[in-house]
């Protein structure tokens, strides 16, 4: 009995602790790493021409949870897009979590 009471707290702590998000991202890190974003997406109307005629969202603003999952999908290949793919597979997670927290504080900054 004393054996199943102990694999179950086991097994529930290592829920809880699988259901954690992931830790904040800071803001001020991603400074050196915006340069990359800030030419399109900061441009209001922006529309690149490559691969087709694509109109580019504005992204100060967005949740830091959409912008982490959007970049860790074009790293992945799940969100397809030449240029994003290419500069979302050579960022950290650390790098995606800070420049998530820098853009969506942006938007919290306009507000």
């Amino acid at each position: 009995m004393k054996r199943l009471l102990f694999v179950l707290a086991a097994a529930a702590a290592s829920t809880a602790h699988a259901q954690q998000p992931a830790a904040a991202g800071d803001a001020m890190a991603a400074k050196p790493h915006i340069s990359m974003c800030t030419g399109c997406h900061s441009i209001p109307g922006y529309q690149t021409s490559f691969p087709r005629v694509y109109h580019v969202p504005k992204i100060a603003g967005q949740s830091a949870g959409y912008i982490e999952a959007a970049l860790r999908a074009y790293a992945k290949g799940e969100r397809s897009h030449p240029t994003m793919t290419g500069i979302a597979k050579t960022l950290t997670d650390k790098q995606i979590a800070d420049i998530a927290a820098y853009y969506a504080e942006r938007g919290a900054a306009s507000r």
